[in-house]
């Protein structure tokens, strides 16, 4: 790109030059302004180099107050007095629950928790919704010192609630941002809506200099209880929880000693056009009339394909040339048949420090694990967000990466390497490099007055939800 400016310019320049020598009856004022259009292009060029930086400043997790906390029996015992469930269906809610992978202390909005029957309205929707998308915020303004006017562009997304005005406009309205700031408003996304809305962010970072992006993440839990007895959409009532996050990314040269992250690869996979996967996750009424998100067995198979389709992709980014020598050899083997042996799993674990992958539910992890041969410590900190925060859908991912964080684990160089997967199905990965070590220390960390608790050990569970999902099977 940048080759082919200057080629332009200096063609531009030779004509120009040709034609100023060849009529020196030109006055001055028409060779100053051919002059100040040339500048104006060249720097119009500059500007629109793709190959900016983006820089993450900072990033702020919300963590709802304690009287939200809410038990695995308090969750079950809420549901039997609302009165609409069944004695099976509580009892699928129980088993769910108890092979979750879930804590005691993960958190319920009021409208579920304070109401009998719960309240579901447009009211409570956005009460929670400026609960956790102005806690979240105000941290991450707090931790920054930036102003609401210093922010160019606002990336919104949230998959089930989406009001009018917009999520988005409801953080204009509330931080008072300029008039000439760009809001985008992301629904219907799933979990993978984070990390799509982060590489939103990039992209209109690198066309618009000097600015500053705020991304947030969250999900709405209030208007998506569902009150039928279909199982495939009583899974989501067992596993969301109230969560939110808000990432601050800047293209400004200047920001680069003073960030946290630079943001390397983003990869995307999108199998959508496979009607298998596209409705594996779908919201839909159920024969009473009940809307609710129905999560059906091909989930674990689609997420794995999905999943394999974009370390594919990413493989090539990020390995070593060993892997993928290893990864070519394996496959000319197996395609002539030379011997019989398994597919080679390229070792990832060689091309980054620390594994967030979306903790959508004990299965996933579970599948993840065991597919891409991840040790259980690199597992910890999924394994450890579910346990304490649920699956708070889009911004989960970032729970993770805070709990990395106030370990202490994040050197100067590191690389972070975070996954999610959603509806559609999508599947998305983001690599960092970390530009500084992290203090264990800082304020303002969802985790930082609880940190040495963790991790915990967890009792096994006594089942599995291998009755409810099909397995992966490789074609």
């Amino acid at each position: 790109m940048i080759s082919h400016a200057i080629f332009v310019l200096s063609f531009m320049e030779n004509h120009l030059l040709t034609l100023l020598t060849n009529h020196p009856k030109l006055n001055f004022m028409l060779q100053v302004t051919l002059c100040l259009t040339l500048m104006a292009f060249m720097l119009n060029l500059f500007m629109a180099n793709p190959c900016r930086k983006v820089y993450l400043l900072d990033f702020a997790c919300y963590k709802p107050a304690n009287s939200l906390q809410c038990t695995k029996e308090m969750v079950l015992e809420r549901y039997r007095q609302i009165g609409n469930f069944s004695e099976d269906s509580l009892n699928f809610i129980k088993k769910t629950l108890e092979r979750s992978g879930m804590g005691e202390s993960t958190y319920l909005p009021e409208g579920l928790m304070k109401f009998s029957p719960p309240n579901t309205c447009m009211e409570e929707a956005r009460k929670e919704a400026e609960m956790v998308m102005f806690g979240a915020v105000d941290e991450l303004l707090a931790k920054t010192g930036l102003k609401g006017k210093e922010i160019g562009m606002v990336v919104v997304n949230c998959t089930i609630f989406n009001p009018v005005p917009s999520l988005s406009s409801m953080i204009v309205n509330r931080y008072k941002l300029g008039e000439n700031v760009l809001s985008y408003n992301l629904g219907g996304m799933g979990c993978s809506g984070g990390v799509r809305a982060i590489s939103l962010a990039k992209h209109l970072l690198q066309v618009h200099h000097n600015s500053y992006a705020l991304v947030l993440s969250t999900e709405n839990i209030t208007p998506n209880c569902y009150m039928g007895h279909d199982r495939s959409k009583i899974l989501i009532n067992c596993l969301f929880r109230i969560g939110g996050a808000a990432i601050l990314l800047s293209n400004r040269p200047s920001d680069r000693r003073c960030s946290k992250y630079q943001l390397i690869h983003t990869v995307h996979t999108h199998t959508a056009s496979s009607d298998r996967s596209y409705n594996c996750i779908f919201q839909e009424e159920d024969h009473e009339g009940h809307v609710g998100v129905t999560v059906n067995k091909d989930l674990l198979a689609v997420a794995t394909m999905a999943i394999n389709f974009n370390l594919a992709a990413l493989g090539r980014l990020i390995l070593p040339a060993s892997e993928k020598l290893r990864f070519l050899a394996n496959y000319i083997i197996r395609y002539f048949h030379v011997a019989n042996i398994e597919p080679y799993v390229p070792n990832f674990k060689t091309a980054f420090d620390h594994f967030l992958p979306h903790p959508g539910g004990k299965p996933v992890l579970d599948e993840v694990e065991r597919n891409l041969k991840i040790s259980e410590t690199q597992m910890e900190p999924s394994r450890m967000t579910l346990y304490r925060f649920g699956n708070v859908s889009s911004s989960t991912v970032w729970y993770e990466l805070a709990y990395v964080e106030a370990k202490g684990r994040v050197k100067r160089g590191d690389r972070v390497w975070q996954i999610a997967f959603g509806s559609g199905f999508k599947c998305t990965s983001l690599i960092w490099k970390a530009m500084r070590t992290v203090d264990s220390g800082e304020k303002m960390n969802p985790w930082s007055d609880e940190i040495d608790e963790f991790p915990v050990v967890q009792p096994q569970s006594t089942g599995s939800f291998s009755f409810f999902f099909e397995p992966f099977k490789p074609t």
